[in-house]
């Protein structure tokens, strides 16, 4: 299994590849929390290591500060990085799909 570091922007559609975003565009989601991560991560099967809630990445000190999200997961996958990020946004976007269609 593979572990690897999660930041908030790396799915976050309102930033630029520049400031991290590691996902496409069309995949990204806007603002995603840290908990919707951990919560997608975890019914992904993948294992959470640790949490950082507090945790800013350094790409995004330079930034607007209403489009700086915090936080960090250190997770273990049997996927690599670029899979499980591409897989964690796709399972946020069905939670929110979801949680749209119950209102």
């Amino acid at each position: 299994m593979k572990k690897f570091v999660v930041w908030s922007n790396e799915l976050d559609a309102r930033l630029s590849r520049k400031y991290g975003r590691e996902v496409s565009k069309n995949l990204a989601v806007d603002n995603p929390t840290i908990e919707e991560i951990e919560k997608a991560a975890r019914s992904l099967g993948m294992k959470i290591i640790a949490i950082n809630k507090d945790k800013l990445n350094p790409r995004l000190s330079g930034i607007d500060e209403n489009l700086r999200t915090t936080g960090m997961l250190v997770l273990e996958s049997h996927h690599g990085k670029s899979k499980s990020l591409r897989l964690i946004a796709q399972k946020i976007r069905e939670f929110r799909k979801a949680k749209s269609r119950k209102r």
